[in-house]
């Protein structure tokens, strides 16, 4: 007498027609219900071998949801704008966006995810490099893709990560950049004479990062010990659209053809044209929203404390005597954001006026072009050329982790002659 099989036992069978059919218990569905997995065949040995595939990939723990997977462009859009947006910050969840839309989703979009395979992620990023793409542009599309994958494969979409079966693109480390300590001078000397001089004292001496230097408050420093505290940046987010039609509301700004060959107008890569259904140029939407300057909390460590140099101790403190003066003249015009840096009207400076300022300032003072971002590398080096121990520069520059403060901090050539002498002097006497 024949038994009947137990619960979740897979099953093969042959129809009147002679098609095989495969029958597979893969788990528990998201409504409670047995997850049945349904293979046909036109043999018994082909449909045996199906069966198989799929017990083995129930018994790996790869096995994948049921339904239809979705595209490559239907997941990015899911994971930037339902996962990944709760923890990035605003800057960075646009960096990511802008790069899914420029190559993620014109090279990939179309894939079904259960279909990606890891040659498709080597043809992207060959055309990125034949495009003329650095490759460190290359590495941060390839760590966007994977993370994005990685997340697909842990919530079941997917039984695998491609980007994990290929070598992520090499980047050759970015070359940094600082001023020596004559350099440092001239500039401090030339910015002296200025209005906000002090904001680069503050940048070369104390490390802080463009966003935390003109974020600076004057409840966050005490003008009597030079105590301070970097617990905000200021930073300028993008513009949301407020309108209930995105689309129609950017009509206007949708660029609908690509540039002409040998294009003038972009100084970089020519932008492609606005897909169908582009929902950008929130920056001319009546009902914008989300954007502006902003204050978020900083990098790497996040809050940390300081003390000002007595030097600039001093030029903070003569700089609130000439912020009064100006707050006195503006009257009713005066924005109070109680900045350290501002406006005359007590607005927060542009970013990218910072930027001019910094390069007329260089330009003054004859000293060869650098990054303002390179001023963190200046004080970094200092401090170290000063014998300060790289843990204690690490809490002031704010980094998370010490090997990042080894990046900024470089050996000078004096302080290579001096180790050179003092060889010579053990070896030679």
């Amino acid at each position: 007498m024949a038994t009947r099989k137990p619960n979740g036992r897979s099953s093969i069978y042959v129809d009147k027609h002679g098609v095989w059919h495969g029958w597979v218990t893969m788990g528990v569905k998201s409504d409670g219900s047995p997850d049945r997995r349904h293979v046909k065949r036109r043999s018994e040995t082909d449909a045996t071998k199906a069966v198989q595939v799929l017990e083995r990939e129930r018994d790996a723990g790869t096995v994948k949801k049921a339904g239809k997977a979705p595209t490559v462009e239907d997941w990015m859009t899911i994971y930037l704008d339902t996962i990944a947006v709760q923890k990035l910050a605003p800057k960075t969840h646009d960096d990511y966006w802008s790069k899914a839309r420029n190559w993620i989703l014109p090279n990939l979009g179309k894939h079904r995810l259960d279909r990606l395979q890891p040659e498709h992620l080597d043809a992207l990023y060959a055309v990125m490099f034949k495009e003329g793409m650095a490759a460190s542009h290359v590495l941060k599309v390839h760590r966007i893709l994977s993370r994005a994958l990685k997340i697909a494969v842990r919530r079941g979409k997917i039984g695998r990560n491609v980007a994990d079966l290929i070598d992520a693109p090499s980047a050759e480390p970015i070359e940094q950049d600082s001023l020596d300590a004559d350099e440092a001078r001239k500039v401090l000397h030339v910015a002296q004479k200025r209005r906000n001089g002090a904001r680069w004292s503050v940048g070369l001496a104390c490390g802080l990062r463009q966003g935390e230097a003109l974020g600076l408050r004057w409840k966050y420093v005490d003008l009597e010990t030079g105590a301070f505290k970097v617990w905000w940046q200021i930073q300028r987010n993008n513009w949301k659209h407020g309108c209930e039609d995105p689309h129609a509301c950017g009509d206007r700004l949708h660029k609908r053809k690509p540039c002409r060959k040998g294009c003038k107008l972009h100084k970089r890569r020519c932008p492609p044209p606005c897909p169908a259904n582009c929902t950008r140029h929130a920056r001319s939407c009546p009902e914008r929203t989300g954007g502006g300057m902003v204050f978020r909390k900083p990098k790497g460590k996040g809050r940390r404390t300081g003390v000002l140099p007595k030097p600039l101790l001093l030029a903070l403190r003569q700089q609130k005597i000439e912020q009064d003066k100006e707050r006195q003249i503006a009257g009713d015009l005066w924005d109070d954001w109680d900045l350290v840096f501002c406006q005359p009207n007590g607005k927060p400076i542009d970013p990218r006026d910072d930027w001019e300022e910094w390069g007329e300032l260089l330009k003054a003072a004859g000293v060869r072009y650098v990054r303002v971002h390179d001023g963190r590398h200046t004080a970094g080096t200092l401090l170290a050329e000063q014998g300060v121990h790289i843990r204690t520069i690490q809490e002031i520059l704010g980094h998370a982790d010490v090997r990042t403060t080894q990046i900024y901090t470089h050996v000078s050539d004096p302080a290579k002659r001096d180790a050179a002498d003092l060889m010579g002097s053990a070896l030679w006497d």
